[in-house]
């Protein structure tokens, strides 16, 4: 039960707890801005990975699976298609209409979730493609 949820829906619900308050205020009240991690580079420069960073390369790692998820056939790879496709919608009307959505870490969340949606059902129409088979008669 738990393959046909989508997984990008993780990165939405944690996008809202942090604009609610859950992983602090971060600098200029944005939480995706808390650098959780600096590192000093043999160029001289420094990296400085953010929460919202963070968060961004999880949702790139469930986006994979997703992929993955995409190549089984069945009913049950439809229902995840439609899931997908209403997350796609929840960040869609997130993004236009909650004013703590409209940072470039949450539009890129939702691009991410577009993308599921047209790569998921591309993957499974190329896969459906290969189990027909024709037979002569």
């Amino acid at each position: 039960m738990l393959a046909g949820i989508p997984l990008l829906i993780i990165p939405f619900i944690l996008y809202n707890a942090g604009v609610a308050g859950l992983f602090g205020s971060g600098p200029d009240g944005n939480p995706w801005a808390t650098k959780i991690l600096t590192l000093g580079m043999m160029s001289g420069g420094s990296f400085a990975l953010t929460l919202g960073d963070l968060l961004i390369v999880v949702a790139l790692l469930l986006f994979f699976v997703e992929i993955v998820k995409a190549t089984r056939t069945g009913s049950a790879s439809v229902v995840d298609h439609l899931l997908s496709t209403f997350v796609f919608v929840a960040f869609l009307v997130e993004f236009l209409l909650v004013r703590g959505a409209t940072s470039s870490v949450f539009f890129i969340l939702m691009v991410i979730a577009l993308l599921d949606v047209l790569a998921g059902f591309s993957v499974s129409i190329r896969s459906a493609n290969r189990d027909v088979t024709f037979g002569r008669e």
